[in-house]
Order: structure tokens, then C-alpha cells, then sequence
């Protein structure tokens, strides 16, 4: 699957603008636009009455395209605007709808409401005139539609500036854009739909698509398959669930390196007891070794920051969670590792960030030379070269104990099986937000990991 780019306000400019150089009008790509908006709409809605609310600028502009195209297939179509339309091509829109134009304050509901009023480049709150008959009107329509973004959201941080209604659907013009997938914004639309008007996205940032995974080769063993170890502490439970995880990702083999002589409850994982930080450094000196995990259940005492040490010292491919990364510093981080922070680990070993969380994780992957998941319910991938994956839209249900602690197993498992972090990291996402949809409501994270072989078998 080809992934999707996400393109900031002022990269989509900058992709109108190569449209427009290739000797297509500002206009004629505000009909595209319209047309393919206006056929989003009548597919989902049928010959259900419209009613298109249109701003004075070109998100107006594809608003009155919207109203004639929708009118011309016999839909009773209204239209309501906040005032003048204020560019070149808007007002030529305008001009070709030969309807009347109500004003917003006072429009009575339809049963379609189309939200064409404010989309990309938003940088303020919309007034109180103007958001509260929005919120209304599409509080009272059957189904509810925004053109390219909700009216009221800042398209690159996806903020919400201003009261914004929830939307049925959010029609996306030419490529996604930031809001249509980091949080608060991306919930205030049920479902997104890419329109394609001619515009070539290019970009290093994408949605994240599902990973085609490869099953094992003929020739296939334990060892070419890729060997983890799990690197415990004192709590055992959560490198029980990484080591488990991390088996059921795909590789050869798991070890569990544990100062308790807690079994694994999984009889194909090796289990290395008592070990203290120095057998760690023996344990670790195995070359076959494809990835190691460091933090679930780690601990933060003087023990636990000798284990973590002794684990990057080793010198293998790092996966660091949890209480790893509560013990390290930024500068202390092997390059190429894959790092699992949420929003509060993030913010204690880099600081409060400028930008989008697109903007604040890849600042930190660049400054590590490390893999960043920015975990949330927006989780942002980054790489140090500058690419991103952005995963949204995940079950709601992974807010429980050991989530984290099986994405660092399942991040782990696919890093010993690809050898490529980045890879690995976006595999991983995809697979546990997968495997989460699977398990359904009200799940334990040990049943994420049951869910996990037919997760992957689903991308082979």
C-alpha cells in the first residue's frame, strides 16, 4: 500500500503552485476541487436537501462549485455565507451560482450540512457569529461533511481554535494534512476521505500504511530469524510481556534476562535467572544477538541504571522503554536505537518542544540520531533523516497497564527480524494498533498479544 502524505499549509501552497506553473488556473483547480467534493457528497448523501456553508475565501470558492454541481444533479441545494467572497476565483464561483445566498446568522438546518467556510493556512479562532451556527446547523443535519479541513482548526499542530462540531466526514482536498491525524483535531471527524485533484504530493511525512511483511524463507532457523533479549528488573511482569510480545512478532528466538527466577510463562522463552548487572554484560556478548529491549519493568534504582548501561554497552540494536528512558540522557543514546516515549517521557528527556508533535518528534529523533514513536493516540515515527509516519485513530481501549510494554516487545521483535529501525518501529505501531482492533473492547494487554499471529498474518 502506497502511503499517504501529509503535507503542512505552506507545503500544499507550494503543491498548488507547481499546478498552477504547469499552466492550470487558480480556478480550474478550485473546480476540480469542487467536483470532486461535490461527488464525495452526493454518493454518501443521495438527493438528501444541502445546505453549503461558504467563506470569503477559496474554501468559499469550492463551497459555491459544491452548490452548482450538486444542484445541477437535482439536490435542493441553499447556500449561506458570512459575507462577500474577497479572491479573484471565489468570486468567479460565485457569480456562476445563480441561487440565492442567505446569510449565515439565522440559516435554517438541512438535511445535509456542508462545512466550506475556512480550510487550510486558519491561524485564529472564528468568531462567535460564525461558530455557533455552525456548530447548530451541523448538530442538526443527518450527516455533516467539512471541505478539506473543520472550520476552526490550525492545519498544521491540529489545535482547535475555536468551537468545531464533529463531522461525519472530512473531505480532504489533494493530500492529508497534519490536523486530519494528530489529536485534538482528528476527532472532530468520523471518517476522512482523500479527494485527488491533480495535485502530486511530495513529502517525508505520511500516513502510516500497513507494513508488507515477509514470512520466513525456506532456509529459515532460529538464530537467522533474528535473537532478542529482554533485559528485566524488578518488576517482572512488564519484561514478561515484552519478551512474550517480541515472540510473537516474527522472530527466532527470545531470552529473558532476569535478576528473579520469575519463568516466563511461555515455554519457548529462554529464561537467564539471578543475573547481575556484570552476567548481563556475558549475556549480552552472544554476536548472534539481533535486538535487545531495556526498561519495561527496569526499575530506576542504582541496580537498574547499572543493568541499562550494561545493555548499551553491549553494543547491539536497542530498544528503550520505560524506566530506560527515565534513567538515560539524551546524549547518552546509542544512534539507531528505537526510543517509546509518551507525552511525559518525551517532555522530561527533551524539554517542551516547539511546533506540531510531527515537528517535536522529529527534532528529537534528530537530535539523538535515534527512532522516535511519539506515542499518543496520534503516534508520531520519526527518523533521523527527516521521515515520519504518523499512525491515528487507534482503539481508545490501549489506555491500560503493558500496552507500552508490548509495542517495545512487538518494536524489538520486528527489529531482529528487518534489521532496519525505522522499518521496524512502523511495523510495529501498525501491528499493535491491529492487533487492538482485533482483542475489541475492555482487553488486558496480555490479550493484545494473542492477537498478534493474526495480525501479522494478515500483511503476508
Amino acid at each position: 500500500m502506497t502511503p499517504a502524505p501529509i503535507l503542512t499549509a505552506g507545503q500544499m501552497r507550494a503543491a498548488e503552485q507547481a499546478v498552477f506553473a504547469s499552466g492550470l488556473s487558480e480556478y480550474d483547480l478550485m473546480e476540480r476541487a469542487g467536483a470532486a467534493a461535490a461527488d464525495i457528497i452526493w454518493r454518501a448523501g443521495g438527493r438528501r436537501d444541502a445546505l453549503i456553508l461558504c467563506g470569503p475565501g477559496n474554501n468559499g470558492g469550492d463551497g459555491f462549485v459544491i452548490a452548482r454541481l450538486l444542484r445541477a444533479r437535482g439536490l435542493p441545494v441553499r447556500v449561506a455565507a458570512t459575507g462577500e467572497s474577497r479572491t479573484p476565483s471565489s468570486q468567479r464561483a460565485r457569480s456562476l451560482w445563480h441561487g440565492p445566498v442567505e446569510p449565515l446568522t439565522g440559516a435554517a438546518p438541512a438535511s445535509q450540512l456542508v462545512d466550506a467556510l475556512f480550510g487550510t493556512g486558519l491561524s485564529r479562532g472564528l468568531d462567535n457569529a460564525i461558530s455557533d451556527p455552525l456548530c447548530t446547523l451541523a448538530g442538526k443535519a443527518g450527516i455533516s461533511f467539512a471541505i478539506d479541513l473543520p472550520s476552526g482548526v490550525d492545519s498544521d499542530s491540529g489545535a482547535i481554535l475555536s468551537p468545531v462540531p464533529r463531522f461525519d466526514v472530512c473531505i480532504a482536498l489533494g493530500a492529508l494534512k497534519p490536523a486530519h491525524l494528530l489529536y485534538p483535531a482528528a476527532g472532530q471527524a468520523a471518517r476522512i476521505v482523500c479527494a485527488d485533484i491533480g495535485i502530486r504530493a511530495r513529502g517525508d511525512c505520511h500516513r502510516l500504511a500497513a507494513p508488507a511483511i515477509a514470512a520466513p524463507g525456506p532456509d529459515a532457523h532460529k538464530y537467522n530469524r533474528g535473537l532478542v533479549a529482554v533485559v528485566a528488573g524488578v518488576m517482572p511482569g512488564a519484561s514478561l510481556l515484552a519478551a512474550r510480545a517480541a515472540a510473537h512478532a516474527g522472530c527466532g528466538m527470545v531470552r529473558r534476562i532476569t535478576p528473579d527466577g520469575e519463568a516466563s510463562r511461555l515455554d519457548a522463552i529462554v529464561n537467564l535467572c539471578g543475573a547481575e548487572a556484570a552476567d548481563i554484560a556475558t549475556a549480552l556478548a552472544d554476536q548472534r544477538l539481533s535486538a535487545v529491549i531495556v526498561g519495561p519493568g527496569l526499575g530506576r534504582e542504582d541496580d537498574a541504571r547499572s543493568r541499562l548501561h550494561a545493555a548499551i554497552g553491549a553494543g547491539h540494536r536497542l530498544v528503550l522503554d520505560a524506566d530506560a528512558l527515565a534513567l538515560i540522557a539524551p546524549e547518552a543514546i546509542p544512534p539507531g536505537a528505537i526510543l517509546t516515549p509518551h507525552e511525559g517521557e518525551f517532555v522530561r528527556l527533551f524539554g517542551d518542544l516547539p511546533g506540531s508533535k510531527i515537528d517535536r518528534a522529529r527534532a528529537a529523533a534528530a537530535r539523538t540520531d535515534a527512532i522516535v514513536i511519539y506515542k499518543g493516540a496520534d503516534s508520531v515515527i520519526a527518523s533521523p533523516d527527516g521521515r515520519v509516519a504518523v499512525a491515528s485513530g487507534a482503539s481508545s481501549w490501549l489506555s491500560t497497564a503493558g500496552t507500552g510494554d508490548v509495542l517495545a516487545g512487538i518494536a524489538a521483535g520486528r527489529l531482529a527480524v528487518t534489521g532496519d529501525p525505522f522499518r521496524a518501529a512502523s511495523e510495529a505501531v501498525w501491528l499493535h494498533g491491529e492487533a487492538a482492533r482485533r482483542a475489541g473492547a475492555a482487553f488486558v494487554a496480555d490479550d493484545l498479544i494473542t492477537h498478534l499471529p493474526a495480525a501479522l498474518a494478515s500483511r503476508l
